[in-house]
């Protein structure tokens, strides 16, 4: 685990200073990180995981492209040291993240109506969460991307409120509050196995989709969801070294 986590610091620290002109457009200080947290309220059985940016929490979101392919995805991440099983995957390898994510292009929650409009299929735009699993990956410029699997395993195991796609993310659905220069998701007790005292660091970065083709990032073979650009890591080495409180 700790070589995962030296390759994932590693990547992030070269992304930092690669050129990528349409990540750029969106390296402002809203996604400047200052400070994260994640403290524990046994009182409501959950714990309330925190981003504090320079300037204002989620007020930037992506520009849509217009269709899947090259669709741009901005987030505010959470890397742990949690295991997969603590959130409902299956025994892999790779780092556990919870990623709040704003991406116009396309909905990726079936299961809920951000927006309370009735449509469940119209508010990629609303910041909300996402757990993934990441994985070193040498395609992209950042280093890291979403970890696949080939759809035909039947060994894979997601959670029940994974979105569908075949990667390892879920969909799960927590409540997600921008205010001020804050971002914060609340995160119930049993849905992460009652983990209490795990590490984690907090990231900002843009990522891209890739359905084949030039995604806009050049042509050739791609991850499905890649990291591009960090703008900011809250520990600035990726070392994780914050404690649940």
């Amino acid at each position: 685990m700790k070589q995962i986590f030296l390759l994932l610091g590693l990547s992030l620290f070269a992304v930092q200073s690669f050129a990528c002109d349409k990540c750029g457009n969106y390296n402002n200080d809203d996604f400047q990180i200052k400070k994260v947290s994640v403290k524990h309220s046994p009182e409501i059985g959950a714990s309330i995981w925190e981003i504090t940016v320079k300037g204002t929490a989620g007020k930037t979101t992506p520009t849509p492209v217009g269709q899947l392919n090259g669709a741009p995805v901005l987030g505010y991440v959470f890397p742990t040291s949690l295991k997969p099983t603590d959130v409902g995957f299956g025994d892999t390898e790779g780092i556990v993240a919870l990623a709040l994510t704003s991406h116009p292009d396309f909905d990726d929650t079936p299961l809920w109506d951000e927006n309370s409009d009735r449509n469940f299929a119209n508010d990629g735009i609303v910041w909300h969460p996402h757990w993934v699993i990441l994985t070193e990956d040498k395609r992209v410029e950042g280093g890291l991307a979403v970890k696949q699997f080939d759809p035909k395993d039947t060994t894979v195991v997601l959670p029940p409120t994974n979105p569908g796609m075949p990667m390892y993310m879920d969909s799960p659905g927590f409540q997600v509050i921008t205010k001020g220069n804050t971002i914060r998701v609340v995160v119930p007790d049993y849905r992460i196995n009652n983990k209490t005292d795990f590490s984690f660091d907090g990231v900002a970065a843009f990522m891209q989709v890739n359905t084949g083709g030039d995604g806009g990032h050049g042509g050739g073979d791609k991850p499905m969801l890649g990291v591009y650009k960090v703008y900011s890591v809250a520990s600035g080495n990726l070392s994780l070294p914050y404690k649940v409180k």
